[in-house]
């Protein structure tokens, strides 16, 4: 059996979150939360098969009108995890269909701060008509890139958050100042890696449009989530390992195979000995 490995932010005064040593006195935990990002269709155009993500992760990032989602689809897809016992959080992003919230669009800290605040309490007054809670919050796409490195525009999402009702929590990548502003906020905050996405060597994501930036294979997928597990080591786009921290491991529902890597990953967890549960309350 193996235990994933939840690294602190700091030892000693020192940040070792992106490589260094003294990272054997970590937190060992026995699970780990699947999240997906789904809901990202707008009428009648679907994008991924989100009733199969649903039967398989345990957390649902759901879009709620910025770069994709509507009221319909919302509430479709609110019911659904609720069906399958899958935990709902809010993922806003730039209100871009066009570009699929993967473009940056200027705007100062304070714009962002009320897009997500409006764009969260959209899916919290659905959610409230569904029945179903909406438990934490995941910024999407470029809006989340930009503020892995900007303190201004994570401090601005880490507001918003705080102030809306339901004391939601913060999924943040790992070792970003997402996560950072998030702590000072107040909130919990959970961090998360990708399973279906390649990294860099300062634990930051490859750019969708490098080759590579986008992984498909679903066993070296899992092979390479399952080492993680082990060693709390992140392989590298072009060789080596970096070392991040994190109770949470999306596969984005939009990837192609997505069902297919959800369900390997999935599988080679659980016979690493890992529970797959929820971070956030059911």
């Amino acid at each position: 059996m193996v235990a994933f490995r939840v690294f602190p932010a700091t030892v000693d005064g020192q940040d070792h979150r992106r490589g260094g040593a003294n990272r054997g006195d970590g937190q060992m935990l026995q699970e780990i939360d699947l999240n997906a990002d789904l809901g990202e269709g707008f009428g009648p155009w679907a994008i991924g098969d989100d009733a199969a993500m649903l039967g398989i992760v345990s957390s649902a990032n759901l879009a709620c009108g910025g770069h994709a989602g509507d009221p319909e689809v919302m509430f479709a897809s609110l019911r659904l995890a609720a069906e399958r016992g899958v935990v709902v959080g809010a993922h806003p992003g730039y209100a871009d269909r066009e570009g699929f919230g993967r473009r940056v669009i200027p705007m100062t800290p304070d714009e962002i701060a009320r897009m997500v605040a409006a764009q969260v309490g959209a899916l919290q007054g659905v959610a409230a008509l569904a029945g179903v809670p909406v438990r934490y919050v995941k910024a999407h796409g470029a809006l989340a890139n930009l503020a892995a490195d900007r303190a201004e525009v994570a401090a601005a999402i880490a507001g918003a958050v705080r102030t809306l009702p339901g004391r939601l929590a913060l999924l943040a990548i790992s070792g970003t100042e997402l996560e950072v502003e998030g702590r000072k906020a107040g909130l919990e905050v959970v961090a998360e890696v990708f399973a279906d996405r390649a990294y860099r060597a300062d634990g930051r994501l490859v750019p969708r449009g490098q080759a590579g930036a986008v992984l498909h294979d679903p066993d070296k997928v899992a092979a390479r989530l399952v080492r993680f597990a082990e060693t709390g080591q992140m392989p590298v786009l072009g060789g080596g390992e970096v070392a991040l921290a994190a109770r949470s491991v999306c596969v984005h529902g939009d990837t192609p195979g997505a069902v297919a890597l959800a369900r390997g990953l999935r599988d080679r967890l659980e016979a690493a000995g890992l529970a797959i549960r929820p971070f956030a309350g059911a």
